[in-house]
């Protein structure tokens, strides 16, 4: 089972992917640990996109799908994976089925578009932080530490917030994600692919849809 997790910064897309990973053996695939792993093996794709990104340039779409590629030529990655963040435009959806095609001859099985109020992903995304130690994520309102100040997970008292959480930068980050990202919608729609989960609900409610709809 191959997955694409669609949706707007902050509708969920992480969380569900890597619940999905514990419970379905399903390998999540984001490309930008892909990307930080490649440069840090200094594989051949790797060294190419570090070489780009030093220049301050974006990585080009065939790297991006090559370290795909070779990523899911691994045994772990036997039984399906989820792609978290990618593609990102019709030519990466395409070129993604072309490889898929010829690398191994399966395809993409199902698209999942998690909905969320926009209002509501810029609360979320602007209450996150995170442990400076584990990266264990929490927010202000939905999830905050058991004991204040106090890491869930390591014990730690130091805490980071991501500099671009803020309600101007998430606008701006949802305005490129409607412009690039939405074509993708009737794309996956002719396939057959396409489908919704309201990610308004709980978290343990999504995932039950999600399974539901990936069965």
């Amino acid at each position: 089972m191959n997955l694409i997790f669609l949706g707007a910064p902050g509708s969920g897309k992480g969380t569900q992917a890597e619940i999905l990973e514990k419970e379905k053996g399903l390998i999540k695939l984001s490309t930008g640990d892909m990307l930080r792993a490649a440069v840090a093996a200094g594989t051949p794709l790797g060294k190419a996109a570090q070489a780009i990104m030093e220049k301050g340039e974006l990585v080009s779409d065939e790297i991006m799908i090559g370290m795909i590629r070779d990523r899911i030529s691994h045994s772990d990655c036997r039984r399906g994976f989820i792609l978290d963040g990618f593609p990102r435009t019709v030519a990466q959806a395409v070129a993604l089925d072309e490889m898929l095609l010829d690398a191994c001859g399966s395809k993409i099985t199902r698209v999942i578009e998690i909905t969320v109020n926009e209002e509501v992903l810029i609360e979320r995304v602007c209450g996150r932080f995170s442990c400076a130690k584990c990266g264990t994520g929490y927010h202000d309102k939905f999830k905050m530490p058991k004991v204040a100040n106090t890491c869930d997970n390591c014990g730690s008292h130091e805490f980071i917030r991501r500099k671009d959480d803020n309600a101007e930068t998430v606008r701006t980050r949802l305005a490129a994600y409607h412009r690039q990202t939405e074509p993708l919608k009737p794309y996956y729609e002719k396939q057959g692919l396409l489908v919704a989960v309201d990610g308004m609900q709980d978290i343990a409610k999504v995932t039950a849809q999600i399974h539901e709809l990936a069965a």
